[in-house]
């Protein structure tokens, strides 16, 4: 039988398991990156591993999300990114230089060499071939040791694409029709493939578009065929040196085949509160729309950024509009300052925005009180703008730009002839940005700087044979990190100060719940299917750890989250029969028994002290998780392994 994309590079980088889905698998990781929402705890959990430096090709910290300095914190964690990586061998990539996945893709990204980085959308890298993965921090700092990346063998998915895009129908229509297709959760444990015909008339940014979107299914990743599209890319980047040709067998098998006719799509839109819940643009046709927000690591290539400009030029943005752009590299922005496309943008009364994450997480730029917003983003969960009562939309950056010179929700069918943009043949490079690291000679010498808000990393404790603790708090489906630990300018910067970021835990759910966990020292959290979908943010694990939670148990969790709660030492379960969430109540005294023996025999009791009702727990645990747990997380488990 022949061999996926995907199956081909595992086998290349497997270090122990099976290819069969559903087991576990040790993959050798070549490159990672971390940004610095993340990076600051990444790097503290790799300090605490005593390995002088980092075992991997390439090590990339970018500096892409923490980027509003309105105190000191940011600053902080910024220098103690850039020392702790001259000292161990990382490559920095300075503020300003551009969203980590737009210019690893630009820069460093090789196709068939394996990723993971301390962001869920690291499947951007899927764009030009790469098996690239979102993970916790820990995974990513046990990586750069030279450990190996454990994830659950994945199912194969195929997507065939044909015809091609019409005029004002882009990869992000795309992306929204797959995820009308499978919905947030239809991609759990699977790496999407794409192919067909179709693939032939997209961009490595429409493709990278496509694979950075593919988070938002839950999909393990997503990648595409390395082929001559991809090779004129990198030669466009001066790194033709680094394609290599990749694609599946023909008589690859594959779980599931979704068949996609490009030329049947139509602009689309992604309504609030989730990335799947998706309409025709025209459904919409006439909705007041406040702001408009172009960029994110989904939409800000050159190749969108010069359509944006295109579409703009000679034009003025309604006036009640409020229009960001954000161009995803220096790079990105520098050709658009040298094309003139630059001006066409900032004279239609669009505001240009720093080369970073921004609005995308809540960084500034957030909307009106219950204003309409329509982003070029991959999310639009409940609160993430920063504006608790906002509609944001997913859209194109073409449906953006209709909406921001009308001032309503428009088919951008109706802005007349779509101008032709052309990928360059050669791109401006220019790394001046990124700062290599200290020789090894010269390492030694090197100092560490800690700002005052870089706390210690709080400790887990091991799983015992029995759990006993109130539930203090219970969420329905689709409990996203942000809802756990929400994104935003108030309380990124708090990123490396986990004490001070408890008291946000579950603020969008209940504001009272960092109190009463406090207040109960060791408590258990139920929720609905899906929990832990969205980021790869391990603060939505390690918070929840500080706070004394034990256990979680859901009908069903995502995949990044629920891999992190093992790494913190919290205890995931999930519901034998999911009828037995409703019979829960916050506030019941539960306890959990015989917890070890449960754990080798696929299931744990739960006992409800407060109803004298039982429930049987189901688990799935490998022998290195339940060790794991056994030890108090992936920290203690690797120090024990020493």
């Amino acid at each position: 039988m022949g061999m996926t994309i995907a199956q081909k590079i595992i086998a290349k980088h497997l270090v122990s398991g099976e290819m069969i889905p559903g087991r576990e698998i040790a993959l050798r990781i070549d490159q990672t990156l971390t940004q610095d929402a993340t990076g600051t705890m990444a790097y503290l959990e790799f300090e605490t591993m005593g390995i002088d430096r980092v075992r991997t090709e390439l090590s990339v910290a970018y500096i892409d999300h923490n980027t509003l300095q309105c105190g000191f914190e940011n600053a902080d964690d910024h220098r103690y990114i850039q020392t702790v990586a001259k000292k161990h061998g990382i490559r920095f990539s300075r503020p300003g230089n551009g969203i980590c996945h737009q210019v690893h893709l630009e820069r460093f990204g090789v196709p068939g060499k394996t990723l993971i980085g301390s962001d869920s959308h690291t499947p951007t890298g899927g764009g030009i071939g790469m098996l690239a993965f979102g993970a916790g921090g820990m995974d990513v700092a046990v990586a750069m040791g030279g450990g190996a990346y454990y994830i659950t063998m994945p199912k194969m998915f195929k997507v065939n694409l044909t015809g091609r895009l019409r005029p004002f129908v882009t990869a992000k229509d795309v992306s929204l029709e797959i995820l009308r297709i499978l919905s947030v959760k239809g991609g759990v444990g699977a790496i999407i493939e794409w192919g067909g015909e179709g693939i032939q008339t997209l961009s490595v940014p429409e493709r990278a578009t496509i694979t950075n979107m593919g988070t938002e299914l839950g999909a393990t990743t997503s990648i595409f065929p390395s082929d001559e599209i991809t090779r004129a890319f990198l030669e466009a980047e001066g790194r033709g040196d680094a394609w290599t040709p990749l694609c599946s067998d023909p008589d690859a098998e594959y779980d599931r085949v979704i068949d996609i006719d490009l030329s049947a799509l139509e602009p689309l839109i992604a309504c609030p509160h989730s990335p799947d819940n998706v309409k025709k643009v025209s459904e919409l046709k006439g909705v007041k729309v406040d702001q408009v927000c172009i960029g994110s690591c989904t939409n800000s290539s050159l190749m969108d950024m010069l359509k944006v400009a295109a579409l703009l030029k000679g034009k003025t943005i309604d006036p009640s509009v409020s229009l960001s752009i954000s161009p995803g590299s220096k790079q990105v922005l520098s050709m658009l300052a040298e094309t003139g496309a630059l001006n066409d943008i900032l004279a239609s009364g669009a505001r240009v925005l720093e080369c970073a994450c921004g609005p995308c997480i809540g960084m500034g730029f957030s909307p009106n009180s219950a204003g309409v917003s329509l982003r070029t983003f991959n999310r639009n969960f409940l609160g993430r703008s920063g504006t608790a009562d906002a509609g944001v939309h997913l859209v194109s950056p073409e449906t953006a730009v209709a909406a921001a010179l009308t001032g309503f929700i428009t088919d951008p069918r109706l802005l007349g002839e779509m101008p032709e943009i052309q990928m360059p043949q050669r791109f401006r490079i220019d790394d001046s940005a990124v700062i290599p690291p200290a020789a090894p000679e010269e390492a030694a010498a090197v100092e560490v700087v800690r700002g005052p808000n870089i706390k210690p990393f709080p400790q887990s404790r091991p799983v015992g044979e029995e759990i006993a603790a109130p539930l203090t708090l219970k969420v329905g489906d689709n409990i996203t990190t942000d809802h756990i630990m929400p994104a935003g300018a108030k309380i990124l910067p708090y990123r490396s100060n986990i004490p001070h970021l408890s008291q946000y835990c579950f603020g969008v759910c209940d504001a009272a719940f960092p109190e009463r966990a406090k207040a109960a020292g060791e408590s258990i959290v139920v929720g609905g299917s899906n929990y832990g979908q969205g980021s790869s943010r391990e603060h939505a694990a390690l918070v929840p750890m500080y706070l004394g939670v034990r256990a979680v148990i859901a009908k069903s969790f995502a995949r990044i989250h629920v891999a992190n709660l093992i790494n913190a030492g919290i205890l995931p379960l999930t519901f034998k029969n999911p009828d037995d969430y409703d019979a829960l109540n916050q506030g019941d005294r539960l306890a959990l028994r015989d917890i070890h023996a449960g754990m080798d025999a696929g299931r744990v009791m739960l006992d409800d002290l407060t109803t004298g009702q039982t429930f049987e727990l189901a688990c799935d645990f490998t022998g290195r998780q339940k060790a794991m747990l056994k030890a108090g997380g992936l920290l203690a488990y690797t120090a024990l392994s020493e």
